[in-house]
């Protein structure tokens, strides 16, 4: 018995022990099995449609039909925005028969706007007008009489008439603006002030601008004024006429010394990056300098306007040679695509020098000199032309009184003038075009050339 139990036993031991190898090969199988599957599903490409094309519209499939593409958007065209023209005259010189010329005997009060009753029209057609006030006033409850050369003081009057004649901005700063002392410095300024009308040469305190920066059509015209001094003291103040300046007036003042011209370039570059940090897009200087009664600008107004010119100035309008003097266009030599328009001399606007012995027949000439500037809707601002305008300044005699006028031909007073008086308005403009026309014509073609080629690349609508 115990011999038939013995295989039995033996046989289910070993059946215990294959069973489980048995599962554990069969669960290995189907592992590699799903394994391989899953890789297989893993390499090998599917028959799906990329996400990009999934993405996409369907084409139409009609006949003839094209797929649509998208257009960029484009960029508006540039197109010029504005222009902004100014106009400048010369000298509102007050001698002693202009002044009388104003006088009113029965009201005891002065009046000059007769001065420019024909003017008045030209000056109005321009967008921001500026003539050079060659005169204090200083009133006449201050020590100082109403005179003329050689100390100016002048009636208020002569401001309230340029305002009605439309002019905007006045010039202080010349070799008169200390005729009467610090008082008529600063009075002059006051008048002005009261009167609404801009200023720039002199300043009533030391913490204003010497500059203005005036938005005319939408453009920034940067203007700053200058003349010339007769000498520095050992304190740095300045003398004008010869007359010394005490020292708070030497710092209102704008002045340069002809002895020290890198002192006045390295001042004024630093203001003109100044107007750049308060906008200006461009910039005209006006400078009292020169010779008096010469119709030509001395070497060293040449020189000057050279250096000024590579500062990068874009106009430049000159004062007190009482006559006008040529317009020059001027190249950057430290940046060829720059130039700068020079007039050295616009004249007198009014005055009583007459021709005849020191004074020549231009004396009585003067001139409008007008500059426009465009701009475009990229920012971009060019100057795009120049103008002159000549005038003449006409002395005639009404009830026993010598009175003035600004003339120039073809405004209509002609009409009624005497033949004498046409001729020499006749006279007066060919001699000052003899003067302008050349440089002018010049500055004119280039800018015409300038603002083509501008506007092709800019591609101006």
């Amino acid at each position: 018995m115990a011999g038939q139990f013995e295989t039995p036993q033996r046989t289910g031991r070993k059946m215990r022990f294959v069973l489980p190898v048995v599962l554990i090969a069969l669960g290995m199988v189907l592992i590699l099995i799903t394994g391989g599957f899953l890789m297989a599903e893993h390499l090998l490409p599917r028959e799906t449609t990329p996400p990009q094309l999934q993405e996409q519209t369907v084409p139409s499939t009609t006949p003839n039909s094209e797929p649509q593409q998208s257009v960029p958007p484009t960029q508006p065209p540039v197109t010029k925005v504005s222009t902004a023209t100014i106009g400048s005259t010369g000298d509102l010189l007050l001698h002693d028969k202009v002044i009388r010329s104003g006088y009113d005997k029965a009201t005891g009060t002065y009046n000059y706007d007769s001065i420019f009753s024909y003017f008045s029209e030209f000056v109005s057609k321009v967008d921001y007008a500026v003539a050079n006030l060659e005169v204090t006033l200083c009133g006449e409850d201050n020590g100082y009489k109403y005179a003329g050369y050689p100390c100016f003081n002048a009636p208020d009057a002569i401001v309230d008439a340029a305002k009605n004649a439309g002019f905007d901005m006045l010039l202080t700063a010349n070799n008169h603006s200390f005729d009467t002392r610090f008082k008529g410095l600063m009075r002059t300024q006051e008048v002005l002030i009261d009167r609404g009308l801009d200023y720039i040469g002199t300043r009533y305190q030391e913490e204003d601008k010497n500059y203005i920066v005036k938005e005319i059509n939408g453009i920034k015209i940067g203007m700053i004024c200058y003349t010339y001094n007769t000498g520095v003291d050992s304190n740095g103040n300045a003398s004008l006429n010869y007359i010394p300046l005490t020292a708070q007036a030497s710092r209102l003042v704008n002045s340069f010394s002809y002895e020290d011209l890198e002192g006045f370039y390295e001042k004024l570059a630093g203001e003109l990056a100044l107007m750049q940090e308060d906008g200006a897009e461009a910039s005209m200087l006006y400078i009292h300098w020169g010779d008096e009664y010469s119709t030509t600008p001395n070497a060293i107004q040449k020189k000057m306007a050279q250096a000024l010119c590579d500062l990068g100035i874009d106009v430049i309008v000159g004062n007190h040679a009482h006559v006008p003097q040529p317009v020059e266009l001027l190249a950057n030599t430290q940046d060829e695509t720059k130039k700068t328009l020079c007039l050295y001399s616009m004249g007198n606007a009014v005055s009583n020098i007459r021709r005849g012995g020191r004074y020549p027949a231009e004396t009585e000439d003067g001139l409008l000199f007008s500059v426009t500037f465009a701009k475009y809707s990229d920012g971009t601002v060019l100057l795009e032309s120049a103008h002159v305008l000549p005038t003449w300044v006409d002395r005639y005699v009404e009830d026993g009184v010598s009175k003035f006028r600004i003339l120039t031909m073809g405004e209509g007073w002609e009409e009624n003038a005497e033949e004498k008086v046409k001729e020499l308005c006749r006279e007066s403009y060919d001699r000052t075009m003899a003067i302008v026309a050349s440089g002018l014509e010049t500055a004119n073609q280039y800018y015409a050339q300038n603002q083509l080629e501008t506007e092709t690349d800019l591609g101006v609508a």
